[in-house]
């Protein structure tokens, strides 16, 4: 029996089939990973609602360029899965870094994810190379990449 309740992600995963769920969830994760790892885009809550409301859009401060999220995905991608991460990505679909533009920009059509004015999702277009980033770079020695 088909359920009456609908949810924008199901919706989203029905109507466009290149990525798998796990992209998108991965996606949103690195973003946390880059604002509470990295330190990137942090900026008191209170802020971003003030911001909103008088000029409709992020403060600069509190924003992610499509660049700086990539490399968040990068390395956040490292961290969960060593040299497995470019085997991970690609079976959900997500094989260069425009894959990411594509998912961010689906989830900011549903409402679960917003962008500034000056976003494009040009942005995150040949940002880097998988084999070269995930596989030619990877060090297994590299006391940052070790996990023990």
């Amino acid at each position: 029996m088909m359920s009456e309740f609908s949810h924008p992600l199901l919706d989203l995963l029905a109507k466009d089939t290149r990525y798998q769920a796990e992209a998108y969830e991965f996606v949103r994760n690195a973003l946390n990973y880059a604002h509470d790892e990295l330190g990137l885009g942090q900026v008191d809550p209170e802020e971003i609602a003030a911001a909103m409301e008088a000029h409709g859009d992020i403060p600069d401060d509190a924003h992610l360029t499509g660049q700086q999220l990539c490399e968040a995905i990068r390395r956040y991608s490292i961290s969960q899965f060593g040299f497995m991460a470019k085997t991970v990505l690609n079976s959900w679909g997500l094989k260069e870094t425009l894959d990411f533009g594509e998912v961010v920009y689906n989830l900011i059509d549903i409402g679960m994810m917003r962008k500034s004015d000056s976003d494009s999702k040009n942005d995150f277009a040949g940002v880097y190379d998988f084999d070269s980033v995930f596989v030619d770079d990877f060090d297994i020695h590299s006391k940052d990449d070790l996990v023990i």
